[in-house]
């Protein structure tokens, strides 16, 4: 867990939101933060209960990426990112 690195970031960048990504057979649960621009990060956690309570304690808002998706300025963000390169 690198709640370290995510609580840097969510309190350097604007417009921050967590996603929760949920654990798979490969994974373990993983919280992404997405910032105003398109911007983001993502650090593993030690369970979804654990990434709510993190969230809310940073007051940004907090989302269940299989009930919401990623936001299309992260979409953007990862394009001009690859137009950069």
């Amino acid at each position: 867990m690198d709640l370290s690195h995510l609580e840097w970031f969510a309190r350097n960048k604007y417009g921050v939101e967590a996603y929760i990504e949920p654990q798979t057979t490969v994974t373990q649960t993983t919280v992404i933060l997405i910032a105003h621009d398109g911007e983001w990060t993502r650090r593993r956690v030690g369970s979804p209960q654990v990434a709510w309570r993190w969230g809310r304690s940073l007051n940004i808002p907090v989302y269940d990426v299989h009930l919401t998706g990623y936001p299309q300025r992260m979409r953007d963000y990862n394009a001009r990112q690859r137009q950069a390169s």
